[in-house]
């Protein structure tokens, strides 16, 4: 028995000052910021789930909007007007869409470069290439995400101008404290028959730091300017709620020129920028030269918000 009493003793002792360190300093309490909420749909048909701005002044914020229906004949996406200013209002008007009709649109995003050009998420993973015309968005070509795994539940899309190209950021959303979001990151481009186009990708998993529930760990991502990646984060407790959200910092991804390979890190211990109770966060879109973001929910039974909050930084 002599062997082995000192593997036992350092054990003892390690067990000893592991009880003795101090306790991690709890969290500061997570930001919430004051906004002002604009009613724009009144049921499960009629909440946002991503949002791609089409026109930004000082006035006004215009956005196609996907909705997250599933069957033949709903809505699968709107125009929104949100008027800036505290009493300003904000309304949906229809978008005729022209193509294959998808099932469970939960992110749209415009393509850098070309103009009236979209590209709308399902999430099962397929990539609609649109273009809008008028009243109206046509199907270009439709073309599965990269690196689908079994399971996997898309909410999100990014699209980013880099230093040599576009990358794109989206992730599988994960659930609660048993499975983790998986966010990829990819070079992007389409080929000359308009089909999405990925390089290699490269992958991360993310937590969470809020909300606290039954957890997406990404709803929406966006990407700023100088590369850091922001995700809303949602708890659904079902159709009538309670729900809530954040916003967290997550990362950084860049794109290495001439554009082959993408660099992405995600954080360990992610900033909360800002909580929002009784919202469940689905479309997050930082506005340029801004330091504002567009906000838009999917509230189920209680229809679709937006707002604008200061969120993106420099």
């Amino acid at each position: 028995m002599q062997p082995h009493r000192k593997p036992l003793l350092l054990a003892a002792v390690a067990t000893l000052a592991l009880a003795a360190a101090p306790a991690p300093a709890p969290a500061p309490a997570a930001p919430e910021p004051a906004v002002a909420w604009r009613q724009v749909g009144d049921d499960a048909r009629t909440g946002i789930s991503g949002l791609a701005l089409t026109a930004n002044t000082a006035e006004r914020i215009e956005a196609l909007v996907v909705r997250d229906n599933k069957k033949p004949g709903d809505s699968r996406i709107a125009q929104l007007t949100y008027e800036k200013g505290e009493s300003g209002t904000a309304s949906v008007t229809p978008v005729v869409w022209d193509g294959p009709e998808p099932v469970d649109l939960e992110a749209v995003e415009a393509v850098p470069g070309a103009p009236g050009e979209y590209v709308a998420l399902a999430s099962r993973g397929l990539i609609y290439h649109l273009r809008a015309t008028g009243g109206a968005v046509e199907v270009l070509d439709v073309s599965p995400l990269p690196a689908i795994n079994e399971g996997a539940d898309f909410e999100s899309f990014a699209l980013a101008p880099q230093p040599g190209g576009t990358v794109a950021v989206w992730a599988d959303r994960g659930a609660g404290t048993s499975r983790p979001a998986t966010v990829f990151a990819a070079p992007f481009s389409f080929d000359a028959y308009g089909n999405a186009t990925f390089g290699a990708v490269r992958q991360q998993h993310f937590r969470a730091s809020a909300p606290e529930g039954d957890i997406r760990h990404v709803s929406d991502i966006a990407v700023t300017d100088s590369g850091r990646i922001l995700v809303s984060s949602a708890s659904d407790a079902g159709d009538d709620g309670p729900f809530a959200s954040a916003v967290n910092e997550a990362g950084r991804v860049a794109l290495d020129a001439p554009g082959q390979r993408v660099r992405l890190r995600i954080d360990y211990a992610p900033t909360v920028l800002g909580t929002f109770p009784e919202r469940k966060i689905e479309a997050l879109e930082c506005l340029p030269n801004s330091p504002d973001a567009a906000l838009g929910t999917d509230d189920e039974n209680q229809g679709g918000h937006v707002t604008v909050a200061s969120l993106c930084g420099s």
